[in-house]
């Protein structure tokens, strides 16, 4: 009887070790924010009028920086900007580095595999810069696809894939963060950049040496945040939060401050 009894404990100790342990387990991000109080951003500071860094106070501004702050804001606690880079983004969120990607990210199929995304809060698309003594030389996507031409690109970004996909024929270079790949069309090292619609009206207007050659804007595609692909909760807490703001008007309002396209 005594060893029915020590089994039958036994057995209902790993059962309630087990349940606990799915629990835990199972605990949303976002009662783990909850419960420490703290929103994690990762945002990479280099990409105008997203999220950049103003050169004074070294602080995060722009319209992923203000989304983040009103989404911490709603939710009662303190926001933590993480540093991140293009590259890394997908393995950032899915190591749990940060809770969201806030940056100005667009779905693409690669980062879907490994990442979810929450709901669209706008569109972009793409455009080429090029030097001013060079922008002749380019007048349609096609002129781009040459041998004789080199486009820079930055790892881990969606233009990276567009360029391999429908840009086969020109020549590439690939340039890693924290280095931006417009840096290395100011220096000469790349004949054009693919930018996009978000980027390029700041660049060509902040360097006077970069223009946009072409108006034909290629590529469109939804805006969205990026959040680890397994926690439902999290990212049904992410949509929702997204089509109040929608519908109250925040993000056109959020859009038309920043000078960003919004909805379709």
């Amino acid at each position: 009887m005594n060893i029915k009894k020590s089994i039958t404990t036994l057995i209902s100790a790993a059962a309630l070790a087990f349940s606990t342990g799915v629990i835990a387990q199972e605990q949303s991000i976002l009662n783990k924010i909850l419960d420490s109080g703290v929103l994690k951003v990762g945002t990479t500071g280099d990409f105008n009028p997203m999220s950049f860094k103003d050169p004074e106070t070294k602080e995060y501004k722009g319209h992923q920086v203000d989304a983040a702050k009103q989404l911490a804001a709603d939710m009662g606690v303190e926001l933590e900007f993480v540093p991140a880079e293009w590259k890394t983004l997908i393995n950032g969120v899915v190591a749990g580095k940060y809770h969201v990607v806030m940056t100005g990210t667009s779905m693409t199929v690669s980062r879907a595999k490994a990442a979810g995304y929450t709901i669209p809060w706008g569109r972009t698309g793409y455009l080429p810069l090029a030097q001013a003594d060079q922008a002749d030389r380019f007048k349609t996507w096609d002129d781009l696809n040459k041998p004789d031409v080199t486009i820079g690109y930055n790892l881990g970004t969606s233009f990276a894939d567009f360029v391999k996909t429908n840009l086969p024929n020109a020549k590439v270079k690939e340039v890693e963060s924290p280095a931006r790949d417009w840096q290395e069309l100011l220096a000469g090292r790349v004949d054009v950049t693919i930018s996009s619609i978000l980027e390029a009206g700041t660049l060509s207007t902040t360097h006077e040496s970069l223009v946009i050659p072409f108006q034909d804007v290629a590529n469109s595609l939804p805006l969205s945040f990026i959040a680890p692909q397994a926690d439902h909760v999290w990212l049904g807490f992410l949509n929702n939060w997204m089509r109040m703001k929608i519908e109250s008007g925040y993000f056109n309002q959020l859009n038309e401050t920043w000078g960003i396209q919004g909805q379709d």
